[in-house]
C-alpha cells in the first residue's frame, strides 16, 4: 500500500483542473517521473477506491524563474490526467 503513495504525490488544484472536473470526471495529479499508466491506474483505484477509466500523462518540462538577481528553473514533474467512471468522485478536490 505504501508503494501507491510513492506514485501518487500531490493533487494539482487549479482553475483548469476544476472545469475538467465539473465538465469530464478528470482528476489531476502530480505523480512519480518513473510511473507509467498502469501503476498510475491501480495506485488511484487503490487510494480512492474509484474505479479509473482512462489515464493520459503528461512531462512538465522545468520552467527558467528570475526573482531580481537570483535566478534558476522551477523543478520538472509528470502529471497525470484521470478519467472516472460516470457518478465517481475524489473528496480530495473538494474545497
Amino acid at each position: 500500500m505504501t508503494k501507491y503513495y510513492n506514485i501518487i504525490k500531490a493533487p494539482i488544484i487549479t482553475e483548469q483542473s476544476a472545469k475538467l472536473i465539473e465538465g469530464q470526471n478528470k482528476y489531476t495529479f502530480k505523480v512519480d517521473k518513473k510511473a507509467n499508466k498502469v501503476e498510475i491506474k491501480k495506485a488511484i483505484e487503490a487510494i480512492f477506491n474509484v474505479s479509473v477509466l482512462s489515464v493520459n500523462t503528461v512531462n512538465v518540462l522545468p520552467k527558467f524563474k528570475r526573482m531580481g538577481k537570483y535566478e534558476g528553473y522551477k523543478p520538472a514533474y509528470k502529471k497525470a490526467v484521470v478519467k472516472l467512471a460516470e457518478g465517481q468522485k475524489i473528496d480530495a478536490f473538494t474545497v
